[in-house]
């Protein structure tokens, strides 16, 4: 069975039997969707941005670990972040 590295609510790694929802930045402290065009072109580009790359079961739990939305994929939650 295939396993999988999320991230908690404490910030702390675990594995999941599931895969994660969101991804995100652990170095900008960003999470958004898996196919959020921000983070495919960073991925491209290649440099140090993968080994940042974490990933969240969901958002409740990406925001308890100190990370905010992006603005790029997720507008209208990034919006409401920011008010």
């Amino acid at each position: 069975m295939k396993r999988y590295v999320l991230l908690g609510a404490d910030g702390v790694p675990y594995e999941s039997p599931t895969k994660g929802t969101l991804g995100g930045n652990s170095r900008a402290k960003i999470y958004g969707r898996l196919d959020c065009p921000s983070a495919l072109a960073a991925l491209k580009r290649g440099g140090p941005y993968a080994r940042f790359r974490v990933f969240f079961a969901d958002a409740a739990t990406a925001r308890a670990a100190g990370y905010r939305p992006c603005g790029n994929c997720l507008r209208a939650e990034y919006d409401a972040w920011r008010c």
